[in-house]
């Protein structure tokens, strides 16, 4: 499976929770997570999309870190199964 598969599935489910999955683009912070995720009641979280057994760049890893020590939550999928784990506990 391809990672833009697993980000369409993840914009679907969202979607399906009445949630916007917006493509996230910050201009001079590489390496921030794809999508940024709003659900209805506030809920909100970040996650990054990666192809099926890959991990997160070190520049990644940093950028996770960070918004990790603001107080964000932030997800690595890399499958479907991921997708429907992070959806069951937001």
């Amino acid at each position: 499976m391809l990672e833009r598969e697993i980000e369409a599935y993840l914009v679907r489910r969202v979607a399906l929770r009445c949630g916007r999955a917006y493509k996230f683009v910050s201009p001079g912070n590489a390496g921030v997570p794809d999508r940024l995720v709003i659900l209805p009641g506030g809920k909100m979280f970040f996650v990054e999309v990666k192809a099926p057994g890959e991990k997160p760049r070190p520049l990644q890893v940093a950028q996770i870190s960070k918004l990790e020590r603001l107080g964000c939550q932030v997800f690595v999928v890399d499958s479907r199964e991921s997708v429907d784990a992070i959806m069951v506990l937001c």
